[in-house]
């Protein structure tokens, strides 16, 4: 009973508390000040953190490692999903820029830029510690954790699909309601072989490609000329 009701909450604050907490980071203006490693540290400190929260409650629970995505898959089957997942998501960033640079979607959050790294040095932190956190933490909490549990309290994978995919957005909030839709259809995307396979691992190396290319490529991108060093 216990468990149930831990697991409960933890779902709670991944849908409500950390959309919340991510709101309050963008409107705090002394973020704003940080230095740019500093973000990239203080984000990765957040997310190891709430994963290993996440964690703790899924070995209370009753879910087991493959219920959460845990299931050995063979290296040429991951690579494949993963290489499209990949493919996929890139053309998507790519085709935002487009639009963006033409007008014809709204610019990106201040927050945003904020992260964009300038120098080479801010693109191999951001390479080496945010992408493999984000790909490791938050492909367990949503894709791994929160489907598995939606799943189970839903009784319907198709709507635990559309609920993590959603609550994966929401967590990217200070990204403004463009960066909002750009998760949450990342998210439904990465999901895909999470639910095809039973297997997290496509995603999780897929998740950290995409945002090691974000960072080192295609964000800069979004920067004026004058910006990248």
């Amino acid at each position: 009973m216990l468990s149930r009701a831990l697991s409960l909450l933890f779902m709670l604050f991944l849908v409500v508390g950390v959309p919340v907490l991510s709101l309050s980071t963008a409107r705090d203006s002394q973020v704003r000040q940080m230095p740019r490693l500093a973000l990239y540290i203080s984000a990765a400190i957040s997310q190891w953190v709430l994963a290993g929260l996440g964690l703790l409650i899924f070995f209370l629970s009753s879910l087991s490692a493959f219920s959460v995505g845990f299931r050995t898959l063979g290296p040429v089957a991951a690579l494949t999903w993963a290489g499209a997942l990949v493919a996929l998501s890139v053309a998507g960033i790519r085709l935002g820029l487009f639009l963006e640079l033409r007008g014809w979607w709204p610019p990106e959050a201040e927050l945003v830029y904020l992260l964009i790294p300038k120098t080479r040095q801010e693109k191999f932190w951001s390479v080496l510690l945010l992408a493999p956190t984000a790909a490791l933490c938050e492909e367990f909490l949503y894709r791994g954790f929160l489907l598995a549990q939606l799943t189970q309290w839903l009784r319907s994978g198709a709507w635990a699909w559309a609920a993590s995919s959603l609550a994966f957005g929401l967590a990217h909030v200070y990204q403004g309601w463009n960066g909002m839709v750009r998760a949450s259809l990342l998210g439904a995307l990465l999901a895909y072989p999470v639910i095809h396979c039973g297997s997290l691992y496509p995603s999780m190396l897929a998740h950290g490609l995409i945002d090691a290319l974000a960072f080192a490529w295609l964000g800069p991108k979004f920067l004026p000329p004058e910006s990248v060093a």
